[in-house]
């Protein structure tokens, strides 16, 4: 029987295979010296040189990111600390981009924006990206370091946010806890400490926020309580920032409200696809259901102790001390109004 690809392209595709293959081969052979960790979780961490922790296969399939990703100065990242309001941020970014809302109904935004690290570069995977239509709307998790250098170099969007860490801590171990129980006093020790995917929560904010203070037009800083507070002014200036703001005939039609109640999280935790629908995630499928909880502002309060709380308050002062980066919204907002003076 005839081979329904051309042999050249058959072999083509073998050899370049063999050639990805090795390049994920010598990688983890890197990564397997490096230091490990207790996760909390099945499997332990391993501790990447630059002090952050991913499994073992995150940390390789990151290194393959940075090495053989290049990046555009028409493509958006998107980058989040996990937990962080993710799944929103994402499902809000696409439908400004596209304009597609409706899309939400029959994908979840794990499977419209796929993470680099854990959907993308994976499985001895090296795609050629090249031929994805601009501008290219790409998702990661990976710390600001470890990014490729072209993303800096090409002055490329990048979209960074993040949340109040004690409602992102929380969140996390919620999630973990949809896996297998994890000792909430643990936890607390291990996010504290920086034993936590993709390393210290703060270091990975700071690194985005200082970016954004070097470069404003091409790094826009966003958190979640802001975002919650006033949905629809920062939908709308999260397009006009990835060069698609709403036009006055699409905000007099109600385009960019219709989108911010598609978004919301009780409206995407109701959808088919995200109560009975699976998402591949490296080495497996997992259900689109587990990514959403409450999503409430606060919420750690009901979780947390009020050691457990002073602790990260604490290391939050010390570690923003003299950025001028302020969590709470109020702040933020008169920030960014003597900014504009």
């Amino acid at each position: 029987m005839a081979s329904f690809f051309p042999l050249s392209s058959v072999t083509e595709a073998a050899d370049e295979a063999k050639a990805h293959k090795k390049i994920y081969d010598q990688l983890r052979q890197v990564a397997e010296t490096f230091p490990t960790a207790p996760s909390g979780i099945d499997v332990p961490y391993s501790r990447h040189p630059d002090g952050w922790y991913m499994t073992t296969a995150g940390v390789v399939s990151a290194m393959v990111v940075k090495s053989h990703l290049t990046a555009r100065a028409t493509d958006i990242f998107l980058v989040t600390f996990p937990k962080s309001g993710t799944t929103w941020i994402k499902a809000l970014l696409y439908s400004a981009l596209h304009r597609r809302a409706d899309e939400l109904l029959a994908h979840s935004p794990h499977q419209l924006i796929s993470f680099l690290e854990s959907q993308v570069f994976v499985k001895d995977r090296i795609p050629d990206l090249s031929s994805l239509p601009e501008p290219r709307l790409l998702m990661t998790h990976i710390p600001s370091q470890l990014l490729p250098d072209s993303v800096a170099a090409s002055g490329c969007k990048v979209v960074y946010l993040c949340r109040d860490p004690k409602d992102c801590f929380v969140s996390l171990w919620h999630f973990w806890n949809r896996f297998m129980p994890w000792n909430i006093d643990d936890a607390h020790w291990q996010f504290c400490n920086g034993v936590s995917l993709f390393g210290l929560y703060w270091e990975h904010v700071l690194s985005y926020w200082n970016w954004h203070v070097e470069r404003p037009s091409e790094v826009l800083f966003l958190t979640y309580e802001e975002l919650a507070a006033d949905t629809l002014g920062h939908l709308r200036r999260l397009a006009e920032f990835v060069g698609r703001p709403f036009t006055t005939e699409e905000q007099d039609a109600g385009v960019d409200r219709k989108i911010v109640e598609i978004c919301a999280m009780e409206s995407l935790s109701g959808l088919e696809v995200n109560r009975s629908g699976m998402t591949n995630f490296t080495e497996k499928d997992v259900p689109n259901n587990i990514f959403f909880r409450r999503g409430v502002v606060g919420d750690w309060r009901n979780h947390l102790t009020p050691e457990m709380a002073r602790r990260i308050d604490e290391i939050t002062e010390v570690k923003f001390k003299g950025s001028g980066l302020l969590l709470h919204p109020p702040f933020l907002q008169v920030k960014r109004e003597l900014n504009e003076l």
